[in-house]
């Protein structure tokens, strides 16, 4: 068992905390301290001082303790030592091992997810962002409440069963059950209403392109850059957590919808996925995704793994996708070279600078079809229906000629190839 241990905090006000961490030699594709530095990342953004870093090589948790008694009393030693008030496995823990870990050390004990799920209720701001957090806790919850589901099967109704009631945790469950089905409707509403503006913006003809990536990649930097928007950019983890969406107005006045999603990250919680399922399905439709990778991690290769991952649990495996590789002012030119080679389709941009901006928005208009053709058609100025698809053109189009005759109106325009087929009377030049 490795130790490492950092000094106090000094001001004294954050919660001092272990990080442990399991491995097993044999795996190959697993670097364990950066697994650890990924966790401490993860309880600094949630308002934890790290003091003491505990990294165990073993064959295989042990079933009751996750380490080995002679390992958690050794842990237990040193937290009494340096002062912890949390200890923060990397791994997940069963409920029995969660139990018996807190008993042995005497201190609260939290795993990877329950970590990631604090963050998350950090980070929530919208009422839609919170029903999908509160849900994701339940559901974490439910299984780790103490108790035998044996017993509680016999507390049910009928004869022989009356007399003190449900105890405290039956009725603990049947609340979290209760709250967990009202939680399911509400963001079943959401996901109707979300499905139900996707409509209207299919409609409209203007394509969304959405900004996923890894956690702390940049792109929300990116997207300030892209939007010219000021959303609040960190180096901490999960700043970004309710999805924004804004307008980007191309050179040539053509219109994009560019949304900015929660990060992902590796082993991301399944409850988690499930939850933000009504958000993530905004990736899921759009039209285009923006893979943004940070160029500069030594953990690159993992990175872009985890993101397809996620995208393939949420629907989104066949979206039409670029790869950016975002923080190239931070390379040399030997590392943009080799990135080029093993990417050779990626492209590479500093969304702090502004390098490879046009560029690019270059390949998102190629990519969603806003190549024009130049089309006349012509419309009835007395009908409603021709005058929202006039007001339609304007948005996706860019108008070189507008004449009105005797109730009629011909417009010549530039049209995106994409939409030609909503103007059915269009005649070609």
């Amino acid at each position: 068992m490795r130790h490492s241990a950092r000094g106090p905090d000094a001001s004294g006000s954050q919660e001092r905390v272990a990080l442990v961490g399991l491995f097993n030699s044999s795996s190959r594709y697993f670097d364990p301290e950066h697994s650890l530095d990924e966790l401490a990342g993860l309880a600094e953004a949630a308002g934890a001082t790290v003091v003491l870093r505990v990294l165990q090589e073993r064959a295989r948790p042990d079933p009751a303790t996750f380490l080995g008694s002679g390992k958690v009393a050794s842990l237990a030693a040193s937290c009494d030592e340096l002062g912890v008030d949390v200890v923060i496995f990397d791994n997940e823990l069963s409920p029995a091992q969660l139990r018996n870990i807190e008993k042995a050390i005497e201190r609260k004990v939290i795993d990877r997810t329950q970590l990631i799920l604090d963050i998350f209720a950090r980070r929530a701001h919208t009422r839609e962002g919170k029903l999908q957090v509160e849900l994701a806790q339940l559901k974490y919850l439910m299984p780790r409440l103490v108790g035998s589901s044996a017993a509680l099967s016999r507390l049910g109704g009928g004869i022989g069963t009356r007399g003190p009631g449900e105890t405290k945790l039956e009725t603990d469950r049947r609340r979290i059950r209760h709250r967990i089905s009202i939680l399911s409707k509400e963001i079943d509403a959401v996901r109707r209403r979300r499905t139900q503006l996707r409509d209207r913006r299919h409609k409209t003809a203007v394509p969304v392109v959405a900004l996923v990536g890894y956690t702390n990649a940049g792109k929300t930097t990116l997207f300030n850059a892209l939007t010219g928007d000021r959303a609040v950019v960190s180096n901490a983890l999960f700043v970004t957590l309710d999805p924004l969406v804004r307008k980007v107005r191309l050179p040539d006045r053509r219109e994009l919808l560019v949304s900015d999603t929660v990060g992902f990250i590796e082993r991301l919680p399944h409850s988690l996925v499930a939850a933000f399922r009504a958000t993530l399905e905004e990736v899921a439709a759009a039209d285009l995704l923006l893979h943004v990778i940070d160029a500069a991690s030594p953990e690159l290769q993992r990175h872009i793994d985890a993101v397809h991952g996620v995208l393939e649990e949420v629907g989104a495996g066949r979206v039409p996708t670029i790869e950016v590789f975002n923080k190239r002012d931070l390379l040399d030119a030997d590392q943009r070279a080799r990135i080029g080679a093993v990417h050779p389709a990626a492209l590479a941009v500093s969304a702090r600078t502004g390098e490879g901006r046009d560029e690019l928005i270059a390949a998102m208009e190629s990519r969603l079809a806003l190549d024009t053709v130049r089309v006349t058609l012509a419309f009835d100025s007395a009908s409603g229906e021709d005058r929202e698809r006039i007001a339609q053109l304007y948005r996706v189009g860019r108008i070189l000629r507008h004449v009105s005759t005797d109730g009629r109106i011909a417009i010549e325009a530039e049209v995106p190839r994409r939409v030609l087929d909503r103007y059915t009377a269009a005649e070609r030049q």
